[in-house]
């Protein structure tokens, strides 16, 4: 993919002595900081749940799997509903 961004006359300078110096074009040294800014920033992409429980002394798993258990247990307090017949309708 192709874009098009402004960057200072001072990093750009400060990028080309980079790209001289690794041996390297603009664009790839421009892709390699992505990478490593991406890298770094993988803890920002992961769900703020997880870990979430890691410093209580229950175990997650069993009190999900006690609180089914309940809900298989516990009574029903609404009456299944059934769905009406369709009405046919008579000829004309």
């Amino acid at each position: 993919m192709r874009t098009i961004i402004e960057v200072p006359q001072l990093q750009l300078d400060a990028l080309d002595v980079i790209c001289r110096t690794e041996g390297i074009s603009r664009a790839e040294a421009i892709r390699r900081a992505i990478t490593r800014l991406v890298g770094e920033s993988r803890h920002a992409l992961v769900s703020p749940a997880f870990g979430l429980w890691r410093d209580r002394p229950v175990d997650g798993l069993g009190y999900e799997r006690r609180l089914r258990d309940e809900w298989e247990a516990a009574p029903r307090k609404t009456p299944r509903v059934r769905r009406a017949k369709k009405r046919q309708r008579r000829p004309s």
